[in-house]
């Protein structure tokens, strides 16, 4: 069985579902750990990511496809940036994989599911202690950086873009459109069975 790598933003709402559904199949699967690495879009993009384009995406994907999910999101609560959440995720990741895991669903959940600011280091503290990790030294930081440019040379066009066994899944099992009438969110059964079929046999 291929080990899942997983390029993503942790602001990101379509990898919160994507790491998500990926994480509760691997648990049943009983498979190790995906690895997932930084994608930040703030640098991918050379802008901040807009907070208000954020909160429309959730509340689409919550009415379309997800309505388990964001349960608690706060747009009030939105982080200037990714880096340290990031950071703190490749700082799980030196522990080990399954904490590594752990640590990059926890900065994902407390932003869209408990409205919380994952820039803020108190936070960002937080989830650390709960999980036996250390805060970023600064070499961590320059990880983050390290993991885009590694996504970058294996072909990654987005959050989440998901590696296995050398193929590539950009955002597997949802199919997004952006007209006039705003966004457009379906479940792509089809694609996230492949998907699955390929990371699970």
């Amino acid at each position: 069985m291929d080990a899942i790598e997983v390029f993503a933003d942790v602001r990101c709402p379509f990898a919160h579902v994507g790491i998500r559904r990926v994480h509760e199949r691997r648990q049943a699967a009983e498979a190790p750990p995906m690895r997932v690495r930084a994608w930040p879009l703030e640098l991918v993009n050379a802008a901040p990511m807009d907070g208000d384009l954020i909160a429309s995406e959730v509340e689409a994907i919550r009415a379309q496809v997800a309505p388990d999910l964001f349960a608690r999101f706060d747009p009030g609560a939105w982080p200037e940036t990714s880096l340290p959440a990031l950071a703190l995720t490749a700082a799980a990741y030196d522990v080990d994989e399954a904490t590594g895991e752990r640590v990059a669903l926890a900065v994902r959940d407390a932003l869209f599911e408990h409205g919380r600011d994952i820039a803020d280091r108190a936070v960002l503290a937080e989830i650390a202690e709960a999980h036996g990790v250390a805060l970023p030294e600064p070499g961590h930081h320059e990880a983050v950086v390290a993991e885009w440019e590694a996504g970058q040379a294996a072909g990654v066009v987005g959050s989440p873009h998901f590696l296995v066994g050398g193929d590539g899944f950009f955002c597997p099992g949802l199919d997004i459109r952006h007209d006039d009438d705003g966004f457009h969110i379906e479940r792509d059964v089809a694609a996230f069975g492949a998907f699955l079929d390929e990371a699970f046999g």
